[in-house]
């Protein structure tokens, strides 16, 4: 039962679908009774949450009582990441994330009943899973894919650069995966999303029009989404951080936002 548990609980989940044994790290609310409406965040790249701070940073929130209960399990990578983490199904123009629909199998069919087990309660709140980087595109996927474990997504600097062709290969952004994934989707998955970019996360400018990649690609998937009647405020929220760059450091600074946003009081 979750509420005989301490606040932070390290754990191993053997994968079928990922032939390794996943470290997870789950944080949540002490002295629970069992009867509170529990929330739930999946948050890729877990190794990083000591260096972020998370711990400390969920038990100020909950202080200040800015969210509801909420159980976050972190995720750690393995040195496959960048072959687990993409969009499943479709690997970029090197080969790379050949394994995400892997990744995705085990979310949906492994880590969500293993959780379920873990509580020994229902979590009747919101579902999200989040991610930065390349954890962020396969956040953004996975949560696009099954609308009916998930609520929504929070991605950082995501990786939506993410493309089917190489610069060098008569490239357009026709080519970029995940757009063209949203254009391909026939309706309307009931998700919210959350993305952030930094000013300074990169200096790339493909098409030379003065704004870097990462925001470029990231208004751009904001604009697949409109194009799907999806609208902002109500479903998108967009934040550009002034001077973000694509590390932990900008990352744990918008980290408490996208709490609030998704699971606030």
């Amino acid at each position: 039962m979750l509420n005989q548990h301490s606040g932070h609980q390290s754990r191993t989940l053997n994968s079928v679908f990922l032939d390794r044994e996943v470290q997870l790290d789950l944080f949540f609310p002490e002295d629970l009774m069992g009867n509170e409406k529990l929330n739930l965040l999946l948050l890729n790249d877990g190794q990083d949450a000591e260096q972020m701070g998370l711990e400390e940073m969920l038990a100020a929130l909950y202080s200040d009582q800015k969210i509801e209960p909420l159980l976050v399990v972190a995720v750690h990578a393995s040195a496959d990441r960048v072959m687990e983490y993409g969009v499943a199904g479709i690997p970029d123009y090197a080969g790379r994330g050949a394994r995400a629909g892997a990744y995705a199998s085990f979310v949906n069919q492994e880590l969500l009943p293993y959780i379920a087990a873990f509580c020994g309660m229902p979590i009747q709140g919101k579902k999200g899973i989040a991610g930065y980087s390349l954890g962020g595109l396969a956040a953004f996927d996975i949560a696009w894919k099954n609308p009916e474990n998930f609520d929504l997504t929070g991605v950082f600097s995501g990786s939506f650069w993410w493309r089917s062709k190489d610069l060098k290969e008569n490239y357009t952004e026709q080519d970029r995966i995940m757009h063209e994934v949203i254009r391909q989707t026939a309706g309307k998955p009931a998700l919210k999303f959350w993305l952030m970019t930094g000013t300074e996360d990169e200096t790339a400018d493909r098409n030379k029009n003065g704004i870097i990649d990462s925001i470029d690609d990231t208004i751009d998937i904001i604009r697949e989404l409109l194009s799907k009647d999806y609208s902002r405020p109500g479903h998108i929220f967009y934040y550009e951080m002034v001077g973000g760059k694509h590390d932990l450091k900008s990352w744990a600074k918008a980290m408490p936002a996208f709490l609030i946003w998704a699971f606030g009081r």
